[in-house]
């Protein structure tokens, strides 16, 4: 009897033991439930070009076509690109170099592309075509675009040389180059039977280019007015809106709950970023997080910080939720740059409650969700630089603020 009661308790023990270690196993990973997803198109891949701002901005324009119930189009960055290049070009040599010269743009590139030089379908100009691939390499085409700029730019020269027809010769070299190695822009095109240029393209798609609104969240400009975003590859001077830390957080939230997609620029530096993203994920882990008595973080702040780290890989932890001055300060002391831009596209939450954004990447079919991951909502609060969103997607409240029609 004794024997039987042994073997039972100890039966019971190893079938609670197995239990246990089932119920460990299944909680290990992050698991997340989309909460709010909007449609979008599919992933592209920019490649070997610095071409994110392009791909995101089209990407988040495509959305946008979506959601105005005008169908699928495909839009081609390398027209964008083209006419974005030769633009900043001149910038750079019109100041003698102070604007930089560089692949890199802002989504304010976009908008203003579209609205000055219309827009074309992918069909008609694809990247890598002109040197027979079906990506963008931009290394050799910035080599030889670099060269020029700077010679021109640096140099003392005293007067540029022109054609007969008055146009600048150096300026006609870059645009040769562009037409080489990212193809000739078309002048006019058929798409679905019907003839289009690039501008009447743009004006049959419905698209206002004034709806778009860039906001921000800066300490060193005052709220609810506009300021040029000091970063390099705002070269256009494009204008955002300053609103406070919070506001701009309910922003994103009421974009996406409402049926708005975001276009999102972002410091990706962050080892809560690098170390993570290709398992389709980026945290900003709480790493001098407070003990709670009686809660399972009491473990977790009883770790070391290079093992809370090692821990947010691997499983979803406490997450740091800056304050505005912490924002400002990483700003100021270039610890956030203006790194990346990519589409967010929908809400979620992982086992823990964590809030996440869905982000859409370009850089093709990679990692765990082929092409988009989760952002938490706290790395998004501190290491967003900017987002472009409809002015409809903006709370009335906050739109009154800004003075927003």
């Amino acid at each position: 009897m004794k024997k039987l009661t042994l073997l039972l308790m100890l039966g019971a023990m190893l079938l609670s033991g197995v239990s246990f270690a089932q119920e460990k196993k299944d909680d290990e990973g992050y698991k997340f439930t989309i909460v709010k997803e909007l449609p979008v198109t599919s992933v592209k891949d920019q490649n070997r070009a610095g071409t994110c701002w392009c791909y995101s901005g089209l990407g988040f324009i495509e959305a946008e076509l979506l959601r105005m119930g005008k169908g699928e189009y495909d839009l081609s960055e390398m027209y964008i690109v083209s006419k974005t290049y030769g633009d900043r070009a001149k910038a750079a040599v019109r100041t003698h170099g102070d604007v930089s010269f560089s692949q890199g743009g802002s989504f304010y590139d976009v908008i203003y592309g579209m609205k000055h030089f219309g827009l074309v379908p992918e069909s008609e100009m694809r990247p890598g075509a002109a040197y027979g691939d079906t990506l963008s390499d931009h290394g050799e085409l910035s080599a030889i675009t670099d060269a020029i700029v700077e010679a021109i730019a640096k140099k003392d020269h005293k007067k540029l040389q022109t054609d007969a027809d008055g146009n600048t010769m150096w300026l006609k070299a870059i645009n040769s180059v562009h037409d080489i190695y990212l193809g000739s822009c078309p002048q006019q095109f058929s798409y679905k039977g019907i003839s289009y240029t690039p501008q009447s393209f743009y004006n049959s798609l419905g698209l206002n280019a004034d709806d778009y609104i860039s906001i921000t969240s800066y300490t060193h400009h005052p709220f609810y007015e506009k300021f040029v975003l000091e970063i390099q590859d705002n070269w256009r001077w494009g204008l955002s809106y300053n609103v406070p830390l919070d506001e701009m957080m309910e922003i994103f939230d009421y974009a996406i709950d409402h049926g708005y997609t975001i276009a999102w620029g972002s410091d990706v530096s962050e080892p809560g970023f690098r170390n993570n993203i290709k398992n389709g994920f980026c945290v900003l882990p709480d790493l001098e997080a407070n003990a709670q008595v009686g809660s399972d973080m009491a473990r977790w702040t009883g770790l070391s910080t290079a093992e809370r780290s090692k821990e947010s890989q691997n499983k979803p932890t406490p997450q740091r939720w800056v304050s505005q001055r912490e924002r400002q300060i990483a700003y100021d002391n270039w610890e956030t740059t203006d790194d990346h831009g990519m589409l967010i596209y929908g809400k979620a939450k992982d086992q823990i409650g964590n809030e996440y954004y869905m982000v859409k990447n370009s850089w093709g079919k990679y990692g765990k969700y082929d092409g988009m991951f989760y952002c938490s909502k706290a790395f998004a609060r501190y290491k967003t630089m900017n987002i472009l969103v409809h002015k409809d997607g903006i709370p009335k409240e906050i739109k009154k603020k800004l003075g927003i029609k």
